[in-house]
């Protein structure tokens, strides 16, 4: 993953170490993705957008790792993190959602063979420049995400409802069909006054859809987000071509290069 930074406020945060987590829960997401529910004794929280880089050893000592993002987010010194929409995460948990690529090594074992009880090793919580922190600023957010792009931008919702933040927000997400909409009931039972919910499909929608079907364009990107003169602090993640194509648009909409945070993926 990569980010482009923006200064972050001053202020202690965990000290990113390898934690043996538990996995608690699996559930399949979407077709080709799987939830993972993890026990963590030892983590010391994470704030919403945050990452991990989870490592597998082969019983010959082969070691993978790759890094995904945290869809939960537990503030250092708090008891829990939770939103209308979902169960508390305890102090302890976190939750993943992965995406299985065909080729890869880590995500297929991860999305098709970890069970309840099996033990992962994490390196973390990363990441300091693509998060959101409630109460840190009052200006409206614009989330923009492309298929599981949108797990980091889930936490930051589900933060923000959670701690009744009076900045606006507003998530448009890009995703091939239905089914692959990552925690459609979350963001659904999110959807309201406080959280605008735009959704783009790019091969099939569902029945009575109104808007087209395909890939997302400027003239849809200047329409559902909101305009650059109230200077919204923009997230962005995606995979690489779908997050170079919404950050030129963005620029050229009128939005400060300052203003785009940007998280790309496409590991294995």
């Amino acid at each position: 993953m990569s980010a482009q930074p923006e200064a972050p406020a001053r202020r202690s945060r965990p000290r990113p170490a390898w934690h043996v987590a538990t996995v608690v829960e699996t559930r399949r997401e979407t077709p080709t993705a799987a939830r993972l529910v993890l026990d963590v004794p030892t983590w010391p929280g994470s704030e919403a957008g945050s990452h991990v880089d989870l490592r597998l050893t082969a019983p010959d000592g082969y070691q993978a790792s790759r890094s995904y993002s945290i869809a939960s987010s537990t503030p250092a010194g708090a008891g829990a993190s939770s939103t209308p929409a979902t169960p508390a995460t305890p102090a302890g948990q976190l939750v993943l959602a992965v995406d299985e690529l065909p080729d890869g090594e880590v995500s297929p074992f991860l999305v098709r063979e970890v069970r309840p009880g099996d033990q992962l090793e994490l390196h973390g919580p990363l990441g300091a420049f693509f998060v959101w922190r409630p109460g840190e600023s009052g200006r409206p957010v614009q989330l923009i995400g492309g298929g599981s792009g949108v797990v980091p931008l889930y936490a930051m919702a589900a933060a923000h409802a959670a701690a009744a933040d009076d900045a606006p927000f507003r998530l448009l997400y890009s995703a091939r069909t239905p089914a692959d909409v990552f925690f459609a009931d979350e963001l659904t039972a999110l959807a309201g006054p406080a959280f605008g919910l735009d959704l783009v499909y790019t091969r099939a929608a569902p029945d009575g859809w109104l808007d087209s079907v395909g890939r997302l364009t400027r003239e849809t990107l200047a329409a559902r987000t909101i305009p650059a003169a109230d200077r919204p602090r923009i997230y962005v993640c995606g995979s690489t071509g779908f997050v170079e194509a919404v950050a030129r648009w963005l620029q050229e909409l009128g939005h400060p290069a300052a203003d785009i945070h940007t998280e790309r993926f496409g590991g294995l």
